[in-house]
């Protein structure tokens, strides 16, 4: 296996990370499961969501630095970067929430921002499977 095709397996990797990490905060903020559930995924959620998230920036750079067919100023690789940003910036305050408690992040709130982050991430990936432009 090449240099690249590692990178590129643990990108796809960190990329099932980040996804998982969606899906738990979706069951943490959205689920019926009360407390209890949310308690239960609250730590994997935070974890999968960090790890996938640096991930999937560190190691996407690196392949478009690494590949010679593509720029990190290519323009599906710059809408890939401001969609990281905007899912990471409001990953902060829903994660602190989910790591507080419901005290601290009214369950609209908690709502919107994983709306806001699972639509971010979904737009991220399609971005990266067909590389509009590229």
């Amino acid at each position: 296996m090449s240099f690249y095709e590692t990178l590129l397996v643990l990108h796809v990797l960190a990329a099932f990370a980040l996804v998982a990490g969606v899906v738990c905060f979706g069951v943490v903020v959205l689920g019926s499961g009360g407390e209890a559930a949310r308690r239960a995924l609250a730590i994997p959620a935070l974890a999968l969501w960090n790890a996938g998230g640096i991930g999937v920036l560190v190691l996407g750079i690196w392949l478009a630095i690494d590949a010679d067919a593509y720029e990190v100023w290519d323009g599906w690789i710059i809408a890939a970067i401001v969609l990281w940003f905007v899912a990471s910036g409001v990953g902060g305050p829903l994660s602190r929430g989910v790591r507080e408690g419901s005290e601290s992040l009214p369950a609209s709130r908690a709502r919107l921002l994983f709306a806001v982050a699972a639509v971010a991430t979904a737009a991220l990936l399609v971005d990266m499977i067909f590389k509009p432009g590229a």
